[in-house]
């Protein structure tokens, strides 16, 4: 498992990669919120509240935030975030 600091427009998020038998499970964590790849269940997310957004096709961190944002949660729809933009600026939105 590997833990990381993101510097996204000088805030610091945290970035996760957890390799798993098949996958990979890689995330981008803000204080309120997070874009994760799509091995997470968007409609749970939104179930949950969260502010959330996922990103396909990744292999590392640093895909998830030049990778295009593919779905979010109404949560992160208020703060903003739609599909079709980076990772990065949705996860900027986070904070």
């Amino acid at each position: 498992m590997q833990v990381r600091d993101i510097n996204v427009n000088k805030k610091i998020a945290q970035g996760v990669e957890i390799p798993l038998p098949n996958s990979t499970l890689i995330m981008g964590i803000a204080p309120k919120g997070y874009v994760a790849c799509s091995y997470f269940n968007i409609t749970v997310a939104e179930k949950l509240g969260d502010c959330a957004a996922t990103v396909k096709g990744i292999k590392s961190i640093d895909e998830l935030l030049t990778s295009k944002v593919v779905e979010v949660t109404s949560a992160a729809r208020k703060r903003g975030i739609k599909p079709g933009m980076s990772g990065s600026r949705a996860l900027a939105k986070m904070f």
